[in-house]
């Protein structure tokens, strides 16, 4: 077994070897641009090339529909910016939920600021949306939806395909946005099918590079550049494309859907296991859905009675790595808004850690960590109470 054990994959993933291999061949010899007209740049650009058709193969859609970005954030940030200042003539009034990523949130706080008027849907108590409250939410002025896949801190998968079908059949005109950071790779994903216009997805969740991800869009959706420049990909995202990066980004998708029912549900299994032994330690909490309902791959344990921080590292300092429950917002204590969202007790806000596994984990990694937290627990437990 390893001397580390990295439980903390809906933060970042190891790279794949064959993608650090590839980029590492891309940086050293086709270190091309892609817009350059001699051949270093056409071998750059076949690797563009060959990275759209690769996704767009994944996601049975057309390679125009796959628009490169530096990430999960930008790609938020075009879909709902540009999704806004494109349609609104028709309109001002923008949905969202209360669980979003603060890519999407802090999107929508500047959106606010601009004239948009934004409105955020409630979630059950294992976080799901309630679609009754979208139905309601929807009005003449509605332009675009925003609902992210799956959650990042909890278990929580939302109805993606019935809102969507519920948005169109109140108005086909309304652009449907999903931030699937969390999902691509752990899913398989037909935007068509679900009635998707709008998705957004990172590379360095699913073993591909940091800094580069793409949006889906589909085709003839009404949507506004908001990066400026030498007009690369047809002008709605300029900027000298990362070759390394999208070509690593490809790869690492092309691998993780490989074998990828078989994947999946060592995943679930592993991730029941985990959740059964951990829940028998007394004073804990699963927060989100169990089981096959759930993502496979996020894990939120509230700990009654010791600091989620603290807890951390003092795994850490055994070599296993965690996050906190709201590690994408712990510096934005008003967006960590997901716990209290589905409604996690106060005193459990800052007791909750979030394990999050990949395909690389092992059992005997998830017995260490629960021979540490059946150590670490009733210790710090003590130490709280004093």
């Amino acid at each position: 077994m390893k001397s580390e054990i990295y439980l903390d994959n809906s933060a970042t993933t190891a790279v794949y070897p064959q993608v650090v291999e590839l980029m590492s061949r891309i940086m050293l010899d086709d270190y091309g641009n892609p817009s350059s007209k001699h051949n270093k740049g056409v071998e750059a650009e076949h690797y563009v090339t060959q990275a759209k058709e690769t996704l767009a193969s994944i996601l049975k859609c057309d390679k125009k529909e796959i628009l490169f970005t530096s990430g999960g954030t930008e790609s938020d940030n075009m879909a709902l910016i540009g999704c806004a200042m494109a349609n609104k003539r028709r309109g001002s009034h923008i949905i969202t939920t209360m669980i979003e990523h603060p890519a999407v949130l802090e999107t929508t706080v500047f959106l606010e600021k601009n004239g948009f008027e934004v409105t955020y849907l409630p979630v059950d108590s294992t976080g799901c949306v309630k679609l009754e409250a979208l139905r309601e939410a929807l009005r003449p002025e509605t332009i675009l939806v925003s609902m992210m896949y799956a959650n990042n801190e909890v278990s929580a998968v939302e109805p993606i395909a019935e809102a969507a079908q519920l948005v169109k059949a109140y108005n086909p005109e309304i652009i449907f946005h999903t931030d699937a950071v969390q999902a691509f790779g752990k899913y398989r994903i037909i935007p068509k099918k679900e009635n998707i216009d709008l998705m957004s997805v990172s590379s360095h969740k699913l073993h591909g590079p940091k800094g580069v991800g793409f949006l889906y869009i589909k085709d003839k959706t009404k949507i506004n550049p908001i990066i400026f420049g030498g007009g690369q990909q047809k002008g709605m995202r300029s900027g000298t494309e990362n070759v390394p990066g999208i070509a690593g980004m490809a790869l690492a998708a092309k691998l993780c859907y490989e074998n990828f029912d078989e994947k999946i549900e060592k995943l679930y299994e592993l991730k029941e296991y985990f959740v059964e032994k951990v829940l028998e330690i007394p004073g804990t909490t699963f927060n989100g859905k169990r089981g096959h309902e759930g993502t496979p791959h996020v894990i939120s344990i509230s700990f009654e009675d010791v600091r989620s921080e603290v807890l951390l590292h003092a795994l850490e300092d055994k070599g296993i790595y965690v996050s906190s429950g709201s590690a994408c917002s712990s510096n934005k204590p008003v967006l960590s808004g997901t716990l209290k969202a589905i409604g996690v007790k106060n005193n459990l806000l800052d007791s909750t850690i979030r394990f999050s596994l990949c395909t690389m984990n092992t059992r005997e990694e998830l017995d260490a960590t629960i021979d540490a937290l059946n150590e670490l627990v009733p210790m710090l437990r003590r130490y709280t109470r004093h």
